[in-house]
C-alpha cells in the first residue's frame, strides 16, 4: 500500500507514533506515581525539616550554626521547587502525549487549560531563575561548575 511503508508518511507511520507516544506516557506516568511516592516527592520533602533549635541551644549564640542552619533552609526551598517543577513538567509532557495520541482539537478544556497553566508557571520559573543568574552572580558561583554543562 502506498505511503504505508518505511518513511512514507502514510496513516501507517503516524499509527505508529501514536502508539510510541502512548507507551511513553504509560512510562512518565508510572515514573510519576513513583518518584511522587518516593521520598524525593514534593509533599516529602517538603515536610522534611529540621529546626534552628536543633543544631544548639535555642538562644544560644553559634555563628557556624546559623550559618548552617541558613544554607540547610536555601537549599531545601531549592529541593522542594526543584520537585513541584519535577512534577510539573512530566504531567506537561503526559499531557503532550495525550494531545497528540487523541489530536489536538480533541483535548477537552479542563486538559486544555491545565497544560497551558504548567507551561505558563513552567515559563515564570525560567524567567525568574534567569533574573537571579543575572542579578546575583556573586551568590550562584557555587552553582557554576567546570564539567562541560553549560548554563542556559
Amino acid at each position: 500500500m502506498v505511503g504505508e511503508g518505511k518513511g512514507g508518511g502514510g496513516t501507517g507511520d503516524l499509527r505508529r507514533g501514536v502508539g510510541a507516544l502512548e507507551q511513553f506516557q504509560n512510562r512518565v506516568n508510572a515514573l510519576l506515581a513513583d518518584f511522587e511516592g518516593s521520598a524525593a516527592g514534593r509533599t516529602k520533602v517538603a515536610a522534611q525539616r529540621v529546626s534552628r533549635s536543633s543544631l544548639s541551644g535555642q538562644n544560644t549564640s553559634f555563628a557556624e550554626a546559623d550559618g548552617l542552619y541558613t544554607q540547610y533552609n536555601r537549599v531545601h526551598e531549592s529541593l522542594v521547587a526543584l520537585s513541584k517543577s519535577l512534577g510539573e513538567q512530566i504531567e506537561y509532557l503526559s499531557l503532550g502525549v495525550h494531545a497528540a495520541a487523541v489530536g489536538f482539537d480533541n483535548v477537552d478544556d479542563d486538559t486544555r487549560r491545565r497544560f497551558h497553566a504548567i507551561q505558563a508557571n513552567l515559563g515564570e520559573e525560567h524567567g525568574a531563575t534567569q533574573t537571579e543568574k543575572t542579578a546575583t552572580p556573586e551568590r550562584n558561583a557555587d552553582k557554576q561548575s567546570d564539567s562541560g554543562w553549560a548554563a542556559e
